[in-house]
């Protein structure tokens, strides 16, 4: 199962060995709930910043740093790193020879579904960075070719080992998550996707799932790691982010996203990113 990951090592450090030093981002296609991504730079390069999905990655060269939770962390090639949804994490390379990683960001749901319905709380892995061969070699199918596409069956496959894998390693779960809640959250998820380009209402979610405002939030959390208003504001970022890959002016993509203006969705980009839009231009399009 390491065949195809320990290739792409290969190339990787073939790549590291070029004299321009070139710092990029490599994007997959877009899969519902999921996205991979390649990343290879040097220094200090993201400014601290949370996500709302799971991060799994693998480091493939050079040292990882973080600080995350209160602590400085490192990764070195064979580590995994899980970084927890809405945890906030900066992130540079540890040496000068510079870092190349992969990364895979799992929405939550997804995870849950793969849980099994009614079973645990999500699974919060204490300790961000990990070895497990198992998981590793999951995760380094999953981000073996990131210019391809996946099979469904196979992703399916894939989320459920991931989520063995993390329960595996996680603290005792607190309160079990219901298939009605569950399903009340999904409509709520489905329906802010549906509309990420417009302000949305408390009582139009509430109107979905019929519960209360702050009910659905504490239930919108404890499914998918995450507030309703963080998980909207993200789907308008990933819409940013890849209108910005395609060329787009950013006072354009700023309009098309449901943002006041530029500088709304700069401050927004970065705390998401731990970039600016103009910075993650440089590396998607080097």
């Amino acid at each position: 199962m390491n065949d195809a990951l320990n290739q792409s090592e290969t190339a990787g450090l073939e790549r590291l060995c070029r004299p321009d030093r070139r710092e990029q981002f490599i994007e997959a296609p877009a899969l519902p709930g999921i996205e991979r991504i390649e990343a290879r730079f040097y220094g200090n390069m993201f400014a601290p910043h949370r996500h709302d999905t799971y991060a799994l990655g693998i480091t493939l060269h050079g040292v990882q740093t973080f600080h995350y939770r209160g602590s400085h962390h490192a990764s070195q090639p064979g580590n995994i790193i899980v970084l927890h949804p809405d945890e906030l994490h900066d992130g540079g390379a540890g040496t000068d020879d510079g870092l190349r990683y992969r990364m895979l960001y799992l929405e939550p749901g997804l995870l849950q579904r793969g849980l099994g319905s009614g079973a645990i709380s999500l699974p919060f892995v204490t300790d961000p960075v990990i070895s497990d061969p198992v998981l590793r070699a999951t995760l380094a199918l999953m981000l073996a070719h990131l210019d391809q596409e996946m099979d469904a069956l196979l992703i399916d496959h894939f989320i459920c080992d991931i989520a063995d894998g993390l329960a595996s390693h996680a603290k005792e779960p607190r309160k079990g998550i219901s298939l009605l809640a569950l399903e009340r959250m999904e409509r709520a998820r489905d329906y802010l996707e549906a509309n990420f380009d417009r302000p949305v209402l408390s009582a139009e979610l509430e109107d979905i799932t019929g519960l209360d405002r702050y009910r659905l939030i504490r239930q919108f959390r404890a499914c998918f790691a995450t507030t309703p208003y963080r998980f909207l504001m993200m789907r308008r970022l990933q819409k940013s982010r890849a209108l910005i890959a395609q060329g787009h002016p950013l006072v354009d993509i700023a309009g098309e996203t449901g943002f006041a203006d530029q500088s709304h969705l700069n401050r927004h980009f970065k705390r998401a990113f731990g970039v600016t839009p103009g910075r993650w231009a440089e590396l998607v399009r080097a």
